[in-house]
């Protein structure tokens, strides 16, 4: 898959959510993992976090929405319910970018909000757990933009195998090539 992710939270206050969310994140090869406003004790966090994420994958923790920064052309993802969200399913993930989960209890906060590129929700009832919610839309990513077969027609019926690329010379040598065998016949 092209590309990269990366996921954070805003402000939780629970560090076994946050485990969880960057045990997945590592899971699903994540390029960094971040916090915002957050007071994330990674001791606390490594229960949930049986991978030890911080020691393989790149970790962040901004303290304030001014110090928070992402990579250029990374854009940012919130992960919000809200009246006016993209639902996931009709989604198109950026190639690069960053998901931000908001705390348990409040969600993502306006100022947050504000500097989304795009606000996601996933169309359920009520909000699930902040590590259920971050798997959700990392699983969606790699199914919509990773190289799978089409899904089966039948319920449970064979997949078809997907092609690989085949990759011949770029296309200038081919061009090149062929004019020059045009020159030739002259």
């Amino acid at each position: 898959m092209k590309g990269y992710f990366g996921i954070g939270v805003e402000g939780v206050s629970k560090a076994m959510n946050v485990g969880t969310l960057f045990r997945t994140a590592h899971a699903f090869d994540a390029a960094f993992v971040f916090t915002l406003r957050a007071q994330y004790n990674r001791r606390e966090g490594a229960q949930s976090d049986t991978s030890d994420t911080p020691r393989s994958v790149p970790t962040y923790h901004f303290t304030d929405l001014e110090s928070f920064r992402l990579p250029v052309g990374c854009r940012l993802v919130g992960i919000e319910i809200t009246d006016d969200a993209i639902e996931l399913p009709t989604f198109r993930h950026p190639r690069q970018a960053a998901y931000i989960l908001g705390a348990e209890r409040e969600g993502l906060s306006k100022e947050v909000q504000a500097i989304c590129d795009y606000v996601v929700k996933i169309p359920m009832r009520f909000s699930v757990n902040l590590g259920v919610a971050g798997a959700l839309v990392m699983y969606d990513r790699l199914v919509s933009l990773g190289r799978h077969a089409p899904r089966p027609v039948a319920e449970g019926g064979p997949t078809e195998t997907i092609e690989l690329p085949a990759f011949g010379e770029p296309m200038y040598k081919r061009r090149l090539r062929l004019r020059q065998k045009a020159e030739v016949k002259q």
